[in-house]
């Protein structure tokens, strides 16, 4: 039986734009009809070790088998994922990942190969998947590599390389040049980040680097299997470690203020283009977004970017992060957003959530006041509940981010539960 613990294995709202399809030369190309779909097996395989029990299994084993079949119903006819009819590398990459990690799939599945002549539509001649003009390279081509990295297969070798080439070259070193034209030196806070690239609908820079971006890329590179020690990973935790809410150690950063040093991670550095000063950015601060309150789903990335970087667990910064994880545990919304804004990113934050605790490799967890939770079972409880009969999942409470769009909710959900049993 094919072994779903493949080793090789967003805020995130850049990534979706790869919801948008292909051409309406692409669309006259597509096929009228889907292929027949396969049956999936009632079973998948148990986790490596024992930290899920019996009836935890038998859960996440339907929740993910329920989930594969509603992205199963929601495949176009072109072999891809993204909008009713209308596929893009983003979805499309997220889905195949997902099928290739469930047994009931591999590069011989008509569904697989499908999907990966869809997603081939998209690959441009630099290396990178994405759709010309839009944007959000870095996002697209880094889902497109994990879904490469995943399924392995020697045709797509190449591919790959080319895709984990491009992705380099979207890291801001030492040489290059800010969108205003200053040259970027190795003290500038941009250094080792990533961004989204181009402009924004209301012609608005994306341009500056963020956290999310960043830990997209490190995971790209990660599953492709480029080494912890690899310049571009080292120069990468670097601008990270930039973004983390610690003093100790980081003197003369000006993202981090008195009373946030709690460990956690913003999203973004930014700069103001009046006074030319830098300044953190955090998506839970409210409408101004110059605060440096830390929250969920950047923290979680910024723990796993610093393990994938193979920094010590003992490490302060891995430490200072592991005790804010204690501190705001939670799986009812997205931990330490303000009240109105909790529920947003949240199959997001579920996504990294599940990732970082998998690279952080213990079972149970004991917040600060000494209650112990299998990260496992919690996440697997919390995702059931929130499952839908036809097996999606969607964020009904704040569909911010384009978690509204129940595929792109359910490719998160699925490849969280996923992780479980790694």
């Amino acid at each position: 039986m094919k072994n779903v613990l493949i080793k090789s294995v967003v805020v995130a709202s850049a990534l979706f734009v790869g919801l948008a399809g292909c051409s309406r030369e692409d669309e006259d190309k597509q096929p009228t009809t889907k292929p027949a779909e396969i049956t999936l097996p009632t079973t998948l395989p148990s986790s490596a070790n024992d930290a899920i029990d019996a009836d935890h299994l038998a859960k996440v084993q339907k929740d993910i088998n329920k989930g594969i079949g509603f992205l199963l119903s929601q495949r176009n006819s072109d072999g891809g994922w993204g909008s009713p009819g209308r596929s893009g590398p983003a979805l499309t990459a997220m889905t195949l990942k997902a099928m290739l990690q469930h047994p009931g799939y591999d590069n011989e599945s008509p569904i697989v190969s499908d999907g990966f002549k869809c997603l081939m539509r998209f690959r441009q001649s630099d290396g990178g998947f994405y759709v010309p003009g839009q944007g959000n390279k870095n996002y697209i081509t880094s889902v497109a590599v994990m879904a490469l990295a995943t399924a392995r297969n020697p045709a797509h070798k190449a591919i790959l390389s080319d895709a984990v080439k491009f992705l380099r070259g979207q890291q801001i070193t030492p040489g290059s040049k800010t969108p205003t034209g200053q040259e970027v030196n190795e003290t500038h806070p941009y250094v080792g980040g990533v961004s989204y690239g181009g402009k924004d609908e209301s012609g608005k820079d994306k341009n500056r680097p963020d956290l999310s971006n960043v830990g997209m890329w490190m995971d790209a590179l990660h599953e492709a299997g480029v080494p912890a020690d690899d310049p571009a990973m080292q120069r990468a935790l670097a601008f990270v470690t930039r973004l983390q809410n610690r003093t100790e150690g980081t003197e003369g950063q000006v993202f981090v203020v008195s009373g946030t040093d709690d460990g956690g991670f913003i999203y973004a550095v930014n700069r103001n283009r009046k006074t030319g000063k830098f300044f953190g950015e955090s998506k839970a601060s409210g409408t101004s977004r110059r605060g440096l309150r830390s929250y969920g789903s950047m923290t979680y990335i910024g723990f796993k970017s610093m393990l994938y970087a193979n920094v010590a667990r003992n490490d302060p910064r891995v430490l200072a992060a592991y005790e804010w994880i204690r501190q705001y545990w939670r799986l009812d919304s997205n931990p330490n957003m303000p009240e109105l804004q909790s529920k947003q990113g949240l199959f997001y934050y579920y996504h990294v959530f599940a990732k970082a605790l998998c690279a952080w490799g213990q079972d149970e967890i004991s917040d600060l006041e000494g209650v112990t939770y299998n990260w496992r079972h919690e996440l697997i409880d919390v995702l059931t509940v929130r499952q839908n009969e036809d097996g999606s999942w969607v964020n009904k409470d704040s569909p911010r981010w384009m978690e509204g769009n129940p595929v792109l909710a359910t490719c998160f959900a699925v490849l969280a539960l996923e992780e479980t049993l790694k």
